[in-house]
């Protein structure tokens, strides 16, 4: 469930660093809010984590409350979701430079934000819709990076997520993006290009389907040292 996908390249090729991302769940009917979603989807991602990092990794969550509050991993509280899995409250990000730490994001049409240090070794994910990317939590993952793993931005590689855009939406969230990555001096920045509401077959999207729909999961991961 989380293949390889060509605009993850980038980050893939650094070492000790793995990301991944999940795409729709085929012949899993989704018809209610995202609560009963993601109770619906938690055994398909669920299992995800595992083949992506093994049985025993610690996968860390967001709340995601479309603010720009990104924390550190491990070390902060958390409190128990609609799914019955834990999340940090009332961020949208997660930053962390330990290894094993898997870091995951859920989207369905807001976009999810890989960040990888190349120097330190620092990863990140990020929640960043309309409201996200209007606050720019890029930049505020970033200078937490800095602050507790001296990250440079040019020493960043980053990468944006399937998310939705015009002509299906009418604020260009993922153009903003591209510009803060390259205000911030980001080493490397890569948007897919790919819009969510535009093919239904792979993608979940919460504005072509009012609502009713899954959520994607975006996943990275800072391997052990061998």
């Amino acid at each position: 469930m989380t293949e390889a996908f060509p605009f993850l390249d980038d980050l893939n090729s650094l070492p000790g660093v793995r990301a991944g991302w999940v795409e729709r769940v085929p012949d899993l009917p989704i018809t209610g809010d995202r609560d009963e979603a993601m109770k619906l989807l938690r055994p398909c991602h669920t299992g995800a984590v595992e083949n992506f990092a093994g049985p025993e990794s610690e996968w860390w969550r967001a709340e995601q409350v479309h603010g720009i509050g990104v924390a550190v991993v491990p070390g902060v509280s958390r409190i128990i979701a609609a799914d019955g899995l834990p999340v940090v409250p009332g961020v949208d990000g997660l930053v962390t430079c330990k290894p094993g730490i898997v870091l995951a994001i859920y989207v369905a049409d807001c976009g999810a934000i890989w960040l990888a240090d190349r120097k330190s070794g620092a990863i990140g994910l990020l929640h960043s819709g309309k409201k996200g990317t209007a606050g720019n939590i890029f930049q505020t993952a970033l200078e937490l990076m800095a602050a507790h793993f001296d990250t440079r931005p040019e020493d960043v590689t980053a990468v944006l997520s399937p998310c939705i855009r015009p002509p299906d939406y009418e604020i260009d969230f993922a153009a903003e993006i591209g510009r803060q990555a390259s205000h911030a001096g980001v080493g490397s920045f890569l948007d897919c290009g790919l819009n969510t509401a535009a093919d239904p077959a792979r993608f979940y999207s919460y504005r072509r389907e009012l609502g009713k729909t899954g959520r994607m999961m975006a996943l990275i991961v800072r391997d052990f040292s061998p």
